[in-house]
């Protein structure tokens, strides 16, 4: 398997993502054989907005690797807050590093990284657009929890407007035969439609609904999200959705017993406390196996062969502009203007933003 950048998990075939997870238990079972297999290589993480566990994880998974990691975690003690580009850091940080992982407050960052990399770009996040490498940790957790990937019906709950763990799991999942989806938000926070639009392209059946309990017995997985204040324009605007959804113990009694609850952390006050206790409670679970997601995804771009060497990024004189004001394209003016057609409708190539022809 040859793996360059991770932008978006859109970029694999299915059995390409199951050569992942296979090797994510492989290094799982047995880590030790694998302590050496990155010995003399840096990994540097680029993580513009705050992380816990996705930082952490990244840097123990190349650790554990035996490779060595360089970074920044607040873009104020660099450069950048002198006012230098995405493109100036990027380029600069991967004259230094094997590998280059980023996370971004503005959607589509990643893309336009890689335009100017000399290294593998792997998204750790961009806005509220995606997240892939949560997304191969969700999935090696599902697979080691319920057993399959195929067939599940998964409920997803609170802000799926902003979540881009919410948006990378669906648009993967829809590649897996038998998936359905069970969308729980507000109507202000509600799927967006290039989302949605992915979901009807693969026939995956859909129900939209605004009550967690009534839909709760009916689902295999339940994929709990907070409400994200830092999405919001104003603190006004973010206590109305806030405590919305709230997953008890109460209403995990008509839940199915093989229920398996995920979150990609961190949780406020969408799951209580009480919830840990319970056998169908993986969220915890799920930060170890992304440990061993990543150790994987970081083994396979790092050993990849043939790399091809990087073309100097498009020149673009499309007249459109992204409309999407979270774009990275409305701060990093130089970026090429890159557009792809869906009916009458221009794509944009780095946030997915839609723009009529």
């Amino acid at each position: 398997m040859q793996l360059y950048d991770l932008i978006d998990l859109d970029q694999l075939s299915t059995k390409e993502i199951m050569e992942l997870i296979d090797l994510a238990n492989k290094i799982r079972k047995n880590p030790w054989a694998y302590r050496e297999s990155c010995r003399g290589k840096i990994m540097a993480t680029l993580f513009y907005e705050p992380s816990t566990r996705t930082k952490m994880s990244f840097q123990t998974a190349m650790y554990r690797l035996g490779g060595e990691v360089v970074g920044f975690d607040n873009p104020q003690n660099t450069s950048v807050s002198k006012g230098e580009s995405l493109k100036d850091t990027v380029t600069v940080v991967s004259g230094y590093a094997d590998l280059v992982v980023i996370r971004h407050p503005c959607e589509g960052a990643a893309a336009a990284a890689s335009l100017y990399s000399k290294s593998p770009i792997i998204n750790a996040g961009d806005g509220g657009h995606l997240h892939p490498s949560q997304t191969l940790a969700d999935l090696v957790t599902l697979y080691n929890e319920k057993g399959r990937l195929d067939h599940l019906k998964i409920g997803l709950c609170g802000d799926l407007k902003n979540g881009r763990t919410v948006h990378s799991l669906i648009r993967t999942m829809t590649h897996f035969p038998g998936s359905s989806f069970v969308l729980i938000s507000t109507p202000d926070l509600a799927l967006p439609k290039y989302v949605q639009d992915v979901m009807d392209a693969a026939g995956c059946p859909c129900t939209i609904a605004e009550n967690l309990e009534q839909v709760l017995p009916t689902l295999d997985v339940l994929y709990m999200t907070r409400i994200q204040q830092e999405r919001f324009s104003s603190r006004e605007a973010y206590e109305k959705q806030k405590g919305v959804f709230v997953l008890d113990r109460a209403k995990l009694r008509s839940a199915k017993p093989d229920l398996r609850i995920l979150h990609p952390l961190p949780r406020v006050d969408e799951i209580a406390v009480e919830v840990d206790d319970d056998p169908r409670a993986s969220y915890f679970h799920q930060t170890v196996y992304g440990m061993y997601a990543r150790m994987a995804l970081i083994l396979t771009i790092l050993q990849s062969q043939g790399r091809p060497e990087r073309k100097r990024a498009p020149r673009s004189t499309h007249p459109n502009h992204c409309s999407n004001p979270k774009c990275i394209t409305q701060t990093e003016r130089y970026l090429p203007r890159l557009f792809t057609e869906a009916g009458d409708m221009l794509l944009c190539s780095y946030c997915d933003g839609g723009t009529l022809i």
